[in-house]
């Protein structure tokens, strides 16, 4: 399997409902770096998984709206806990609808997977997989 994997980060403020998050209960902030891996099981006719450069935009274009942002203001996530992992499902989503969109200069159809790793701190990480595709 290929892989082409991207990275920026957001910084964010957020809290938690239910006493399992302890002091997380309150509104505090995180930086995360976010790791985006789009795989492939052979590479195109150029010799590559995606264009980095696209993929980098659309990851970019994903976190924006997250940004500098209080996510418990964010009408899409209401009565949610926005955790590391949630937050991997969501990024995760966004960038499959683009890879199946075309957007990352090749076909989506030949885009296998893509993993969404957000790191919390160096000794912390929560990551996301899933297919582009169902299984024929």
């Amino acid at each position: 399997m290929h892989c082409v994997e991207v990275r920026d980060h957001i910084m964010i403020a957020h809290s938690f409902k239910g006493a399992v998050f302890g002091p997380a209960q309150a509104l505090h902030g995180a930086t995360f770096v976010v790791d985006a891996a789009f795989l492939a099981e052979t590479l195109d006719e150029n010799g590559i998984v995606i264009d980095i450069g696209r993929a980098h935009e659309v990851l970019k274009s994903v976190l924006g709206p997250l940004t500098y942002k209080n996510l418990d203001a964010i009408p899409e996530f209401a009565g949610k806990n926005t955790t590391t992992e949630f937050l991997t499902r969501h990024i995760h989503d966004r960038l499959a609808e683009a890879a199946r969109d075309g957007r990352l200069g090749r076909d989506g159809r030949q885009l296998k997977a893509i993993r969404v790793t957000i790191s919390e701190s160096h000794v912390a990480r929560a990551w996301y997989e899933a297919p582009l595709w169902p299984s024929a």
